[in-house]
């Protein structure tokens, strides 16, 4: 009793938070735009009995989702967006790896500060932190101001709505989910295989390529879907720091959603990203298992 007690648990909250949600969508996107509110049609009357249901389910269509076939926006968001999250996944794993190497060599007394320095930032709102971004990468923000001082500009340089900012966000914003995964598989290597390889002739460099990224796989690979998997639908960082010229279906969504008030055609956009987004899932699922089972 117990034992089912604890399973299911899980899967309510799985019911309540995903499957419920995910079946409301649904059945929007199969809808029809109204002027109404809801503004869609058809609605479920339980009042009119099983003909009202049946003509709830006969008056639902997939015209939504033909729709996004036919306008090249749509798609064009999606393949703009899977670019995104691939090259910004790439720029992070560049720069959060040699942060999670330093933080493993680094002495047992000042790896509790630098993880604290790590997830600091989560302490602050994520909001706030992309305004600041905001100050940071204008015409006149504090970059240019410290570029021209330094005298290597002439002019300031346009950064803020372009795509360069959107990558600079992203990565400042999902660095640390690239360097924890990455820093713990790093920590559990044992040291003494870096001590052979080089007594076998390799040098440090060889020694890290053949030892030491073996090893972090797993660190690298959980990483990267911890920062592709959210950035596909990210929102609000190239909303502030992309402006118009980033498209990203984020942005498509809530457009749809608040702007055209065209919640049938926005459900539909949001469970083609959630079908998506469930191959990556599933290839991270995947990979958490084959961890655990090898660590039992």
């Amino acid at each position: 009793m117990r034992r089912a007690v604890l399973i299911l648990v899980p899967y309510l909250w799985l019911l309540a938070l995903f499957l419920v949600p995910f079946i409301i969508v649904l059945k929007i996107s199969l809808s029809d735009i109204a002027l109404a509110i809801p503004p869609y049609t058809p609605t479920l009357d339980l009042s009119e009995g099983w003909a009202g249901i049946k003509a709830f389910f006969g008056a639902l269509d997939f015209e939504n989702f033909w729709f996004l076939t036919t306008d090249d926006l749509y798609w064009k968001a999606y393949l703009s967006s899977v670019q995104i999250a691939i090259i910004a996944t790439l720029l992070t794993l560049l720069v959060g790896y040699p942060i999670a190497y330093g933080m493993a060599n680094a002495p047992d007394h000042w790896r509790p500060t630098l993880m604290l320095l790590v997830i600091l930032p989560f302490w602050t709102s994520f909001l706030i932190r992309v305004y600041s971004w905001m100050g940071i990468l204008s015409n006149e923000g504090y970059l240019n101001q410290f570029l021209l001082w330094t005298g290597l500009i002439s002019e300031p340089l346009t950064i803020l709505n372009t795509p360069i900012a959107v990558y600079i966000g992203i990565v400042y914003t999902y660095l640390p989910f690239m360097i924890l995964p990455i820093y713990a598989a790093l920590e559990r290597m044992d040291g003494s295989l870096l001590e052979a390889a080089e007594d076998l002739g390799c040098s440090r460099l060889s020694a890290f390529w053949l030892v030491t990224i073996p090893l972090s796989r797993n660190g690298i690979i959980a990483g990267c879907f911890l920062v592709f998997i959210p950035t596909i639908g990210e929102f609000v960082i190239p909303s502030l720091l992309g402006g118009s010229q980033t498209l990203m279906i984020g942005k498509v969504l809530w457009e749809e959603f608040f702007n055209n008030r065209d919640w049938p055609v926005a459900s539909a956009v949001a469970v083609i990203l959630l079908l998506i987004l469930i191959i990556p899932i599933i290839l991270f699922q995947r990979n958490e298992q084959k961890n655990r089972e090898a660590d039992g």
